[in-house]
């Protein structure tokens, strides 16, 4: 055989073995963190299936497109050079596949906690005046009058100086 079809070959064993390997990995140890993302055990081996499926036609689509190389190969080290750009592009995808699944989930996950918070999302800046309450529901100690409001008060008639045009 030439030396251009054992590149192949080699090529296609180990991308295939390399995607596998990851996608059971990733199948297998990803669960548990699908499980916390979206809280529903079904839910998670559904989305992590379909994650799976996902990522060997992603991975073997583009192991099989990259694999044609246009130049002849005329030494074995010239082979191994170009073997060796192919097996790492197919990790560089297989990474950059992995990176966005994680990242697109743990955003969801923090949206999804976010909703299901207790507490406001940012301390509170001041309170709000009480309304004085009916008689009999003053304070122990407070003034007769009930509490007194702060700041500008609202006038009973029109501004002292209307607005000129």
């Amino acid at each position: 055989m030439d030396i251009k079809v054992w590149m192949y070959v080699v090529y296609l064993a180990v991308s295939i073995g390399l995607t596998i390997w990851v996608a059971r990995a990733l199948a297998r140890n990803g669960l548990i963190f699908l499980e916390e993302v979206f809280a529903d055990e079904r839910l998670a081996q559904a989305v992590n299936s379909l994650l799976v499926v996902g990522f060997y036609l992603l991975n073997l689509g583009y192991v099989t497109v990259a694999m044609k190389h246009g130049d002849p190969v005329l030494s074995t080290s010239q082979a191994m050079e170009e073997l060796s750009l192919k097996i790492g592009l197919v990790l560089l995808v297989l990474g950059a596949l992995h990176f966005f699944n994680v990242f697109a989930l743990g955003r969801y996950r923090r949206n999804r906690l976010r909703q299901l918070a207790t507490h406001p999302p940012i301390a509170p800046i001041g309170r709000l005046p009480m309304p004085a309450g009916p008689y009999g529901s003053q304070l122990v100690g407070s003034q007769p009058g009930g509490p007194q409001p702060s700041g500008p008060q609202p006038s009973a008639g029109p501004p002292a100086n209307p607005p000129t045009r």
